[in-house]
């Protein structure tokens, strides 16, 4: 195998759910595609295979994971159009999440066969990755036993209580990854009152409404994507 550890950052804008996982699934397949080939051919005549962090906002949109129950999304249709929401079935692992604009969203699209083949670590190091990012704009986050995702511990004041900042599920398969995280920075939280989302029922909080100031999206996101970056090539 040809071992290439580079990894490309895109930045596809504010762009429809549907269109981003039509872009996440052919840069999979291009990637599934080459490994098989690369499998029958001899050393020098393989071609590397390329990793992706796709970054984006979505328009409004409900996906729902593999796990989902359409119980988890507590308003109608009807609603949802009212609302212009989208709702999507999805081949990602968790339950039913929001994405918005003003939500950051990281789609990796790694081989992981050239970093580390465990599918645990991987998504312990994006949780250790979205936490590193919060610590420098002074949130404290942490992991939840039990849980996926990033979380604010109740305050010792007991005003707020535990709650999500950022939402996990991923797809794993030929041990290329698809799917990612979703870390709610200046977004209009007011949807999650609409779902339990990623089936738990507790409090969703974003960055914006941490520090009671918005946060350029794009510092977050370079922040993010080089904690993601060097945390794969274990450079922290």
């Amino acid at each position: 195998m040809v071992e290439n550890t580079i990894i490309e950052v895109k930045n596809l804008g504010l762009i429809a759910y549907k269109e981003a996982l039509a872009i996440q699934e052919a840069h999979y397949q291009t990637i599934v595609d080459r490994k098989k080939k690369n499998s029958t051919l001899p050393q020098d005549e393989q071609e590397p295979t390329p990793n992706y962090l796709l970054c984006c906002e979505h328009f409004p949109v409900y996906t729902l994971g593999r796990s989902s129950s359409i119980d988890h999304l507590l308003v109608d249709n009807a609603v949802l159009q009212a609302q212009g929401i989208a709702l999507y079935n999805v081949n990602r692992g968790g339950d039913i999440t929001y994405h918005g604009p003003g939500q950051l969203v990281i789609y990796p699209i790694i081989d992981l066969e050239f970093f580390f083949k465990d599918i645990h670590r991987y998504l312990r190091l994006l949780e250790s990755s979205v936490i590193e990012t919060l610590r420098n704009f002074n949130i404290v986050s942490t992991q939840l036993p039990g849980f996926t995702g990033v979380w604010l511990n109740e305050d010792k004041n007991k005003q707020c209580a535990e709650r999500k900042i950022c939402a996990i599920g991923i797809r794993v398969s030929r041990w290329v990854t698809m799917h990612g995280l979703a870390l709610n920075v200046c977004n209009d939280l007011m949807p999650f009152s609409q779902i339990i989302p990623c089936g738990i029922a507790k409090q969703v909080t974003s960055i914006q409404q941490e520090l009671k100031k918005t946060i350029p999206m794009r510092s977050v996101e370079d922040m993010l994507t080089k904690s993601i970056i060097n945390n794969l090539l274990g450079n922290t």
